[in-house]
């Protein structure tokens, strides 16, 4: 199961809004198969599998398959996985995790077990399930997954008084940041670190060139309530702005969204105390099956998510320096919790050093 796992996470940034899944047949104690889940609509691990074993000229008649994920039992882009396993007369099935979706949770189980084949279920269950965190979640509730991640110096700055903030994190925690872009669906941020930065949000290799394959580049979103995006900004000129949307509000300035709208695209979002109603718009980024997004805003739009209890995980990111001033920009900013009882707790703390610096990710607690 571990060896599945790592072949399941090969497919990290490919298979959205499918899951990560990763294959292992065994039998008479050798391995004869193995596979992963490339891309949404390719073959499932199952199958990648078993057609590794027949490529070898194995039959895999009584092996024993290890999957992360329990087999899909009904017709998407691809046949049930659950026919091909009854049709190799797959001995028993081993899988870490059952599927999460309520409409065919232990479906794929009980055809198989209909069919004869011993299934086991949870070996390694919390590795899969951490895994599959976003996209279990994006299944389980149809809206996204949100990291807020943020690189900041050890008294939470994340820029100096007068707005520079290049660069806090050494290249080792900015090779990590760039991983985990290319693990989400979307990067988002505000305005304002469009007008003050003009980022490109790709993920990128230290030599600039994008990692991902083209077809595969996250949505890059910006939260613009007024439409005041340059339509010189990287976002909106670049090579890559298909994949940007601008997200404003109903009362924005109808040239300026117009503007916009003939070179990216723009979404109007209802307002919540005059800024973008965040619960609006992750409803609308699952319903176009964006299962996670990296928030990467500054310390008002991390705020925003944190505060509402829309965040799920923190990855922050702490330098070695001390930048001090009362009005460099922190990493959080918002109003802050009234009193200790509505200080957001996080669980699952996990430290790492990168180089100099240390990385702290943990989810929130709900």
């Amino acid at each position: 199961m571990r060896l599945a796992l790592r072949l399941a996470r090969k497919g990290r940034g490919r298979t959205s809004p499918n899951p990560m899944v990763g294959a292992v047949l065994v039998k008479a104690g050798k391995l004869i198969g193995k596979g992963w889940h490339k891309r949404a609509g390719q073959p499932h691990a199952e199958i990648e599998a078993l057609r590794n074993a027949e490529s070898k000229g194995i039959n895999p008649k009584g092996a024993t398959l290890y999957v992360t994920l329990e087999p899909c039992s009904t017709h998407g882009r691809t046949p049930p996985c659950t026919d091909a396993i009854i049709a190799a007369k797959i001995k028993r099935v081993v899988m870490a995790t059952i599927d999460p979706n309520p409409r065919h949770s232990g479906r794929g189980i009980d055809l198989l077990r209909h069919a004869g084949i011993e299934v086991i279920a949870g070996c390694l269950a919390n590795s899969a399930e951490h895994l599959n965190e976003s996209w279990n979640h994006w299944i389980r509730h149809r809206t996204p997954w949100v990291i807020v991640k943020a690189a900041m110096t050890l008294d939470g700055k994340i820029a100096t008084a007068n707005g520079q903030s290049k660069w806090i994190t050494a290249p080792v925690a900015r090779a990590y940041s760039m991983r985990l872009r290319r693990g989400v669906d979307a990067i988002l941020v505000g305005i304002n670190t469009v007008l003050t930065d003009d980022p490109s949000l790709t993920p990128r290799h230290p030599d600039g060139t994008i990692l991902p394959p083209a077809s595969r580049l996250p949505r890059r979103i910006v939260l613009d309530t007024h439409a005041r995006t340059p339509l010189s900004a990287r976002l909106v000129s670049d090579k890559c702005r298909d994949s940007t949307l601008i997200v404003v509000g109903q009362n924005a300035p109808h040239h300026r969204v117009k503007s916009l709208s003939q070179l990216v695209t723009v979404w109007n979002a209802p307002l919540q105390n005059g800024k973008i109603d965040l619960h609006w718009l992750l409803n609308r980024l699952g319903e176009e099956e964006i299962t996670s997004v990296l928030v990467e805003g500054g310390g008002e739009v991390n705020a925003s998510f944190l505060a509402d209890k829309l965040a799920h995980r923190v990855v922050f990111l702490y330098a070695p320096k001390i930048l001090g001033g009362r009005s460099a920009p922190k990493a959080v900013a918002g109003p802050g919790a009234a009193d200790w009882r509505e200080v957001l707790k996080l669980t699952g703390v996990k430290w790492r050093r990168l180089g100099p610096d240390l990385l702290l990710s943990a989810r929130i607690a709900h």
